[in-house]
């Protein structure tokens, strides 16, 4: 209370004070006070008792003006503000309140460490304005859409060398599957997928950008264009031979569930490996295998439908000569192909013009001719051809000089006269 004559409540206990009034005129029953204010008869009793004792201020909470009993100690909070201080002052409040919990046992909310920050004078990260877009409702089940996309960005905060993170995540329930990589390129992305469908299955359909990893740019030969057929990617074509449908996104603003994901963990993922010390890409990703479970059993939804359209792996072998570079090359006559400059001899004679080489992620050449395997031995180096005939030395040549009786000497003018021959002629 502010002044002995003037009382501070609520909108609450102002319309209380009113039915409690009706109630002392008996123009109400205390049974029905009570019905209007949600408490039992027995609170309404208490409330009438507290006005007749102490007046209209008895209805006032007793607590008003006095420390909270649940109140945090001070040395805890001074504990808490000298944590975030010194060690999680580029964390968002979210995070740090997290950490806080599980490393150094002080269970607190968000908004209470905001508005210590703020009386402390403590600078902290602040939400920004989100832009409109248009909402996409999520899909139905689990597995009938995988967003996938990679994020360049200083994970290591000059720790260790430059990466990239392959991210997956679920339309339908959020749940996110990753991988650090040393470049986003067509082997980390088949590398990817690979470990992503031996752990989850081949999903309905991905949505991916128009990196040229996932999308050719190439012009369309002249039988795909007879056949009416776009060029694909190493990748598009994997997924092609799979039966995994493939959507290609306009704008980082289409596929914006991983994109806000790579925010996300841009923040969160960034400062779990600098409190863990990773310096290499082979640490984050064994951190990933614990990392990302806690992720997700934490900001995972429900799908709408307990259905999973993931469908079963295929088998190891057939997994293999699917998530490979395939590249057609010409039998010569003498059953050798060439292959990136080193040349491979057939071992068994075929009728095949042209076979497939297929460079297999764990590093070993497959040469196949309509999906069987041809036996092949590389040739250490071609034959060796002889040795052309050195340039002969050119020497400058000598101006040639007419000797005197040449004919070019005889000039057809008139011969110049003498002195003596020009007086004799006068």
């Amino acid at each position: 209370m502010a002044d002995k004559d003037m009382i501070t409540m609520s909108r609450r206990e102002a319309k209380r004070l009113h039915i409690l009034h009706q109630a002392l005129e008996r123009t109400l029953t205390q049974r029905e006070a009570a019905g209007l204010m949600g408490l039992s008869d027995r609170q309404v009793r208490r409330l009438i008792q507290r006005l007749r004792a102490a007046g209209e201020e008895g209805i006032c909470h007793r607590a008003r003006g006095r420390p909270s009993n649940h109140r945090i100690p001070k040395r805890v909070k001074a504990r808490a503000l000298r944590l975030f201080r010194d060690q999680y002052r580029d964390f968002n409040l979210t995070h740090a309140t997290e950490k806080l919990e599980e490393v150094h046992g002080i269970p607190l909310h968000a908004e209470t460490l905001r508005l210590w920050l703020r009386a402390a004078g403590i600078p902290y990260q602040k939400r920004r304005a989100r832009k409109h877009r248009q909402w996409r409702e999520r899909k139905a089940h689990r597995g009938a859409l995988v967003q996938i996309d990679g994020s360049h960005h200083a994970w290591f905060e000059g720790r260790g060398p430059a990466c990239v993170f392959l991210g997956y995540i679920d339309d339908a329930t959020n749940t996110v599957w990753g991988r650090f990589y040393e470049y986003e390129g067509t082997w980390p992305a088949m590398d990817s997928l690979q470990r992503y469908i031996r752990q989850y299955g081949l999903p309905q359909s991905v949505y991916l950008d128009k990196h040229t990893t996932y999308k050719s740019w190439a012009k369309p030969t002249l039988d795909e264009q007879l056949s009416d057929q776009q060029p694909l990617s190493q990748f598009e074509r994997s997924l092609a031979e799979l039966g995994i449908g493939v959507i290609h996104a306009n704008s980082p603003q289409a596929k914006g569930r991983v994109e806000r994901l790579f925010k996300t963990l841009q923040d969160r993922l960034v400062r779990e490996l600098r409190l863990a010390g990773i310096q290499s890409v082979a640490e984050a990703n064994a951190f990933l295998e614990r990392y990302l479970p806690q992720y997700n059993r934490r900001f995972s939804t429900v799908a709408a439908s307990a259905a999973d359209l993931h469908r079963p792996a295929p088998a190891s072998r057939e997994l293999d000569r699917v998530l490979c570079i395939k590249e057609e090359r010409t039998v010569r006559n003498d059953f050798t192909i060439v292959h990136h400059g080193a040349l491979y001899q057939l071992d068994q004679p075929t009728r095949a013009r042209k076979v497939t080489v297929e460079e297999r992620l764990d590093g070993t050449l497959h040469i196949t001719y309509k999906g069987r395997e041809l036996r092949y031995r590389p040739i250490p180096a071609r034959l060796p051809q002889e040795a052309p005939e050195p340039p002969r030395a050119l020497h400058a040549k000598k101006p040639w000089v007419p000797p005197a009786d040449h004919p070019w000497r005889r000039l057809l003018l008139p011969k110049r006269r003498t002195k003596d021959e020009s007086v004799a002629a006068l």
